[in-house]
């Protein structure tokens, strides 16, 4: 029997850091309920508007990169909301809403129930794999 992977406090799975689609797969699938929808979704999203994304695991959370160059975008969940992290978010237009403590990163938080507006999250993501990305 495959033991389930442990929840760290506020829902997120705890897995073990590794690169490729792997890794992301079993972040998604050790989601608890309702954020396990909305990451798999978050995923599609991201793999569709950018079809050469490079996706890694690292700090228990899905990295999302456009190139050799480094990331642009990290999902993470919390008790009652899925957080997507836009690393270089200040310049994106127009800006995702929530600011963050790191100068230049923006967060879209995703609740329960809420629809995503997948138009803006596509053009948001597309404008960040053409940014700069963060070394991690």
């Amino acid at each position: 029997m495959t033991q389930r992977p442990k929840l760290l406090s506020g829902g997120n799975p705890q897995i073990p850091k590794g690169y490729g689609e792997e890794p992301v797969r079993a972040f998604i699938a050790a989601t608890p309920g309702w954020k396990r929808e909305i990451i798999e979704r978050l995923d599609a999203l991201i793999s569709g508007a950018v079809p050469e994304v490079r996706k890694a695991v690292k700090w228990n959370s899905p990295l999302y990169g456009a190139s050799d160059e480094g990331w642009f975008l990290s999902l993470h969940c919390f008790n009652r909301y899925v957080k997507v992290a836009f690393f270089r978010g200040t310049s994106l237009r127009p800006q995702p809403p929530v600011s963050s403590k790191t100068a230049e990163t923006r967060y879209l938080h995703l609740h329960e129930g809420e629809a995503i507006d997948e138009a803006r999250l596509v053009d948001w993501v597309c404008q960040a794999s053409q940014l700069p990305g963060e070394r991690m």
